[in-house]
């Protein structure tokens, strides 16, 4: 059942359209994130359904009512910030319990969500800190539980994680999802990390110049683009040059071999095709009939992955290969052959 539902909604500050005709309906208890580069229009979106700004047009509803032209406090919306804006003249436990005096409940009432909330957030014993007493990664947690303990019926988070080093991170986006799930709250995220957003949303939707190029599941997202920026945008790319033999049937020649590919080309001499760097192995590999050879150009040791890029013809190809205790990794300058499946190739246009 649909939730959250954003219609035609368009911002524009002075001449400048930063949101375009962006339209996206959220399931209640969804998890839903806005990925893009900065100044994509995603943290304006945000701010437009919390009530922060106000749309020049198009419709905001939560639960069926329209919220559009509402104040803030009247949108039941929870708001985590990227830079945590905890108070810092109160403790931990008044800060979580700021939203619930505001909402005038009980000072016994008040007390248990507040002890329930940082129960939650894994710091039960830490409500007669103050925020400068607390790590960063803490501090979040504390905002969170903040947005929280009213109970909003939809909880917004603007790139919470940004601020903070990349193991917390990993551990606190794992941390968010658990508790968004345990609510079933439904929960927009905005985030720029694109690993970040495909690892725990249900959908995502990729941003760019205002408008949503792409809203789907990660795996989607991921592995059928829609557009060329959502291809390039989101995870790494190789990409080849070949030239069209057969436009209708999908023929072209890449290095000196033909291949078909399974869709229709647009009409040119040469088109740019792509794929992810899973898609190649270093030597043939089953199933994966277009072989190439090429020369290693670069390898990086990563602990379990060792990345290696080859260079084949004209283009550089990135590709993955498991570390093997017993088998010496590949080195620059050798001579090898790369192999993959041309339906794992996507044809880039524009």
């Amino acid at each position: 059942m649909t939730f959250l539902t954003i219609e035609h909604l368009e911002k524009s500050f002075g001449p400048t359209r930063v949101v375009k005709d962006f339209s996206l309906s959220v399931e209640k208890g969804e998890f839903v994130s806005f990925l893009g580069p900065s100044g994509c229009g995603k943290t304006t979106v945000l701010r437009m359904v919390a009530g922060f700004e106000t749309p020049t047009s198009g419709t905001i509803r939560i639960d069926g009512k329209d919220v559009t032209h509402l104040r803030p406090n009247q949108r039941s919306i929870g708001m985590v910030f990227q830079a945590y804006a905890l108070f810092p003249n109160l403790t931990v436990a008044e800060n979580v319990a700021f939203g619930l005096k505001v909402k005038g409940v009980g000072g016994e009432e008040r007390a248990r969500r507040v002890q329930e909330m940082l129960q939650m957030i894994g710091l039960p014993d830490l409500g007669a800190r103050y925020p400068f007493q607390l790590s960063g990664g803490q501090q979040q947690r504390v905002a969170l539980a903040r947005a929280l303990a009213p109970r909003p019926q939809v909880l917004l988070l603007d790139e919470p994680l940004s601020a903070l080093d990349a193991k917390i991170r990993v551990s606190l986006r794992a941390q968010i999802r658990e508790i968004q799930r345990d609510l079933g709250i439904t929960t927009i995220f905005v985030t720029h990390d694109q690993e970040e957003a495909l690892s725990i949303s249900d959908r995502v939707a990729v941003m760019y110049g205002g408008i949503a190029e792409q809203i789907g599941r990660p795996f989607e997202i991921y592995n059928r683009p829609a557009t060329r920026f959502v291809a390039e945008f989101v995870g790494q790319l190789n990409r080849i040059e070949a030239a069209v033999l057969d436009p209708n049937a999908g023929r072209v020649r890449i290095g000196h071999q033909e291949v078909a590919l399974s869709r229709p080309l647009p009409a040119g001499e040469r088109v740019t095709l792509a794929c992810r760097p899973e898609a190649v192995s270093l030597g043939a590999a089953p199933g994966r009939d277009l072989i190439l050879p090429a020369e290693i150009t670069e390898v990086d040791f990563l602990g379990a992955v060792i990345r290696v890029k080859a260079k084949a013809g004209l283009s550089t190809l990135s590709l993955d290969t498991f570390n093997r205790p017993d088998q010496p990794p590949p080195q620059p300058g050798d001579r090898v052959q790369v192999s993959l499946a041309p339906a794992d190739l996507l044809v880039l246009e524009g």
